[in-house]
């Protein structure tokens, strides 16, 4: 993405994405004496506040001043599962002998394909965020431009002041490269680039194996790039279960990606079209040599031009400061999303976006920190979370009781080829009650939500057991927990009374 009236490649799909979400030559409307809530930023955040407070008969104005869809479907979620789709497709084809399927390694592969069919698929999707969609159909006025508050209950955009009852800060986030010497010259690759590219990198370096260096590592790497992914911890995912990330480390290193973990960029130059890396660990000196970059660390709030001050929301460089019923220190004033929350994920923006309408429109007293949210990394297999960790737990003084069960316990998985990965519980310990989970499955991001329904509506593990499941179904793994549970309730003792009671029948 370069300026906000164009997206890069210049293509048809792409013209289409910013006629949807930066129309040429928008009019903005006259502003309305007074708005019920004015929102800054149209990202998930913004758009579900807009949405759901016109929906309720408020009158709504959003300001965008670069892409409606924010992050999400622009640079972000869209996009990447876009890529990682076609990576998988890609590898399933290549590796898929042992279903009879013939061909293998030979396979073909076109990399300007697979991105197109990825612009395609977004521009119809945009359709959804667009700004006519949200003018025509739900009537909100729309404001392209950047908004900036000019008072306490004021924000003025592209000239015009629109003056509001409540408003919501909605500006989100934006990747924040690593203060590495020499990576700005050498130039570098980012969420907000990497999906305007035409032509596959022979050689690409990802700096950083959290979750988006992660899922971009493992799809260049089967598209055909040479990948080396560096990380400064010992660990990829370093904040995931171990034995989950241990999984994923050892798919990784399968699928030839060039594994540098641990290590410190000293810096980075450029000799000829080759952009060099120095690293060092453990007090040795190493190279990397490679004809990309893609940095996957890091977002800093987007709060530059909002005139925070002149309506006096503090904020600081992790973002707006929020109360836990999201008012920031303006009482009319609310903020939602990345701008705002440590959880940088779509569905937590979504989440914290209905619970501001709740508390600025309707004196609603919703907390975010009575949220479940769950997230998950899309690599392959993927690793999906929600609560707690054991190590939370204990940190917490909370006795823990671990049950998991291996996907290759589990039949479907047996016959999918898909054996690789667990599902893990984490309970109260003498109870059923569900501190949290992790699933490593191909699809276990479809597959945490039973745990998420759970939590949230204080259903123990044993209403799980209760359940029936499918059968053949890989989420079966998440009964087999419950059955695993259900066995410790049987004691010897209770297992010699029922045995008493039965013998007794047969008289």
């Amino acid at each position: 993405m370069t300026s906000p009236d164009r997206i890069l490649p210049d293509t048809p799909e792409n013209r289409e994405l910013s006629e949807n979400v930066h129309p040429a030559g928008w009019v903005n409307p006259e502003p309305t004496e007074c708005y019920n809530l004015v929102v800054i930023g149209a990202g998930t955040a913004g758009l579900i506040c807009a949405a759901g407070a016109a929906g309720l008969g408020a009158k709504v104005a959003l300001i965008e001043r670069h892409l409606m869809g924010g992050d999400c479907l622009n640079v972000g979620c869209v996009p990447s599962k876009g890529v990682i789709r076609a990576a998988r497709a890609l590898h399933d084809a290549r590796n898929s002998s042992e279903f009879g399927v013939l061909g293998g390694k030979d396979l073909g592969f076109d990399f300007g394909a697979a991105m197109e069919r990825m612009r395609r698929l977004r521009a119809d999707i945009s359709h959804h965020d667009s700004a006519r969609r949200f003018r025509d159909e739900l009537g909100i006025d729309v404001f392209i431009g950047q908004g900036s508050f000019s008072g306490p209950a004021t924000i003025e955009v592209a000239g015009q002041t629109l003056r509001f009852k409540k408003a919501a800060v909605c500006a989100g986030a934006r990747a924040a490269a690593p203060p590495i010497p020499g990576l700005e010259e050498a130039g570098y690759l980012t969420n907000e680039t990497v999906f305007s590219l035409t032509e596959l990198p022979t050689r690409l370096a990802v700096i950083g194996a959290g979750p988006v260096g992660c899922e971009l590592a493992q799809s260049f790497a089967r598209f055909g790039s040479r990948v080396s992914l560096i990380e400064l911890g010992p660990h990829i995912l370093g904040r995931e279960d171990g034995d989950a990330a241990e999984i994923l480390h050892d798919a990784f290193v399968r699928e030839g990606i060039d594994l540098q973990l641990g290590v410190k960029i000293l810096g980075v130059d450029s000799s000829g079209n080759d952009r060099v890396l120095h690293l060092e660990r453990d007090g040795k000196l190493l190279d990397v040599r490679v004809d990309a970059i893609l940095a996957g660390v890091g977002r800093a709030p987007n709060l530059d031009g909002l005139g925070l001050e002149k309506a006096g929301i503090k904020f600081d460089g992790s973002g707006v400061k929020v109360s836990d019923t999201l008012q920031t220190s303006n009482p009319n004033v609310y903020a939602a999303g990345d701008v705002c929350s440590p959880y940088k994920f779509t569905h937590t923006a979504d989440a914290m976006a209905r619970i501001l309408i709740t508390n600025a429109l309707f004196m609603g007293r919703q907390k975010t920190s009575a949220l479940t949210i769950p997230w998950c990394t899309y690599t392959d297999p993927e690793i999906a979370h929600v609560g707690m960790y054991e190590q939370d737990a204990k940190e917490r003084g909370i006795g823990v009781t671990t049950f998991t069960v291996r996907l290759s316990d589990i039949d479907r998985a047996v016959l999918d080829g898909e054996t690789e990965g667990f599902a893990r519980v984490h309970l109260r310990k003498g109870t059923d009650v569900i501190l949290g989970a992790t699933i490593v499955a191909r699809h276990a991001g479809e597959m945490i939500n039973e745990f998420s329904l759970a939590i949230t509506n204080g259903l123990g593990l044993s209403a799980i057991g209760k359940t029936i499941h499918p059968y053949p179904t890989q989420a079966e793994v998440v009964k087999r927990l419950a059955d695993a549970y259900n066995r410790t309730r049987l004691t010897p003792f209770v297992k010699n009374l029922l045995a008493g009671w039965l013998k007794w029948q047969r008289w």
